[in-house]
């Protein structure tokens, strides 16, 4: 494991990178992982995963928190409800082939992809659409949902947050990726709690790649702060269609 340990690292930076502002980091890693560590169970590959992602996503919260103005009340349920559902979606990713995922979740990211190239004020700025109980259902709902998913399966969670909470909430796409980063480390917290709990985390290959990471999401987010919202435009439809790509390729290979 001591040899692959640099391209690991490598893969965590640039993963960290990217999800700190799009979200798609677990297109980098998890593969890296999975080639690099052969002989590892995947549920172990899976909680070393998550256990890495964790800290980057710790850390672009905080930094998000220091530069943006959250909306608290559509980000905390969405993230209490998310922290539940990805524990019950991690119990269940035993019990439910993920090949059944894919074909929807194909359609559903070139849907995604083909609504924010023809929109071109998508997530410009920030409009007010939800409030009082619809926004607070509509909220819980955006967890249950995206939670569930994170836990059983993942690809993609980060990218489907920023763009629920434009498309539903009127939030901009900085303001978006701060609250995408929020539910995604609550998603993690609680895919780690159960991953350790069953002792699926490697932690000498974990610790090492949570450093880089967190690197990488510094430098992340601090460049999503600087550049602003139609920086992170072209690369959330940059990050998606490589998604999109890689979805393609295991679906019809």
């Amino acid at each position: 494991m001591l040899a692959a340990l640099p391209l690991l690292c490598a893969s965590a930076f640039v993963a960290g990178f990217f999800d700190a502002i799009v979200g798609g980091g677990g297109l980098i890693q998890l593969p890296a992982l999975l080639v690099l560590l052969p002989d590892v169970p995947v549920a172990t590959v899976l909680g070393t995963n998550k256990m890495t992602s964790l800290m980057g996503t710790s850390v672009a919260v905080t930094q998000y928190a220091r530069h943006v103005r959250l909306e608290w009340p559509v980000v905390l349920p969405a993230t209490l409800t998310a922290f539940v559902f990805s524990f019950i979606g991690a119990r269940a990713a035993s019990l439910i082939p993920t090949a059944l995922f894919r074909p929807v979740i194909l359609v559903l990211l070139i849907g995604v992809a083909a609504y924010v190239f023809q929109k071109k004020d998508f997530g410009t700025s920030s409009v007010s659409r939800l409030a009082g109980r619809r926004q607070l259902l509509t909220s819980l709902g955006v967890g249950t949902v995206l939670g569930f998913y994170d836990g059983i399966f993942g690809p993609g969670t980060g990218s489907f947050l920023i763009f629920t909470f434009i498309g539903m909430f009127g939030l901009s796409f900085l303001s978006a990726s701060a609250s995408a980063k929020v539910v995604n480390a609550a998603t993690n917290l609680s895919a780690v709690a159960y991953f350790a709990s069953t002792q699926h985390i490697l932690y000498t290959a974990a610790l090492p790649m949570a450093g880089c990471n967190i690197l990488g999401s510094l430098l992340g987010t601090r460049l999503a702060v600087l550049r602003g919202n139609r920086f992170i435009r072209v690369l959330f439809l940059g990050v998606i269609s490589l998604i999109i790509l890689k979805f393609g390729f295991d679906l019809f290979r």
